[in-house]
């Protein structure tokens, strides 16, 4: 089993990527497809398996998409995370680290409260995205895509970097009718089963942000009309651990 790597700053900043589950290699390119602790689980409840980055998981069930989408709004499902990138970040300035590369509020999250959020460039791009969770134990716990776990773990380290050098103290629903055409970018896209129409997240001008501002945007080159609308677009029906 490889040992958890590991970058001790003179700052205190300490970051470090996990080992993978079960001492299996954290690896983005092998030959041999890994499997998760839950595999056998996946196959027992008729999960179709297939690769994906390096790893063998389940694209689908028994049930169909829509089937699983609508149990997991009426009810709850878990998702396998053992395949995905995990890093520890420790030392006094871990939250502006990360407050530095991703869009969340880190500093405002309670003990053992996560949060979603987007791992951006230097110009406010999207890289990716990531959950970061503000553990009790004093340090940062990130989960990010397995797909992009080299140019993540990269980018974490370079921003450990950058403080040990300076040293240390957008949603739209396709609706039937709308007349406005402007330049925007649509990020991303789906239908959705709960609302039964598409909806799509993504930039628009300061002044066409306010919610029930009608839109025209692109499909597949067919323009559709579409109303900016608040988010989340399905109210969530969770509760969080006290």
């Amino acid at each position: 089993m490889r040992p958890a790597v590991s970058m001790v700053a003179r700052l205190g900043f300490r970051l470090q990527e996990l080992p993978s589950v079960l001492g299996r290699r954290l690896s983005c390119a092998q030959d041999v497809l890994r499997r998760t602790p839950l595999y056998d689980f996946h196959l027992a409840h008729g999960g179709k398996m297939v690769e994906f980055a390096g790893w063998s998981l389940p694209v689908q069930y028994r049930d169909s998409h829509v089937d699983s989408h609508l149990h997991t709004r009426q009810h709850c499902s878990l998702f396998d995370v053992s395949h995905m990138l995990q890093t520890k970040i420790l030392g006094s300035d871990r939250v502006k680290v990360m407050e530095s590369i991703v869009v969340g509020d880190i500093a405002e999250l309670k003990p053992n409260q996560g949060t979603l959020s987007l791992f951006t460039n230097e110009a406010g791009g999207i890289l990716d995205d990531l959950i970061v969770t503000n553990t009790s134990e004093g340090y940062l716990y990130v989960v990010s895509n397995a797909g992009c776990c080299d140019k993540d773990l990269a980018l974490m380290q370079n921003k450990v970097r950058e403080f040990q050098n300076k040293g240390s103290d957008v949603g739209l629903e396709v609706v039937d009718n709308a007349l406005l055409a402007l330049q925007g970018t649509v990020t991303s896209g789906c239908p959705s089963p709960c609302l039964k129409r598409n909806v799509a997240m993504g930039y628009v001008p300061y002044e066409y942000s306010r919610p029930g501002t009608l839109l025209l945007v692109e499909v597949r080159r067919k323009q559709q009309m579409a109303v900016v609308s608040k988010m989340p677009f399905v109210p969530t029906n969770y509760y969080t651990l006290k």
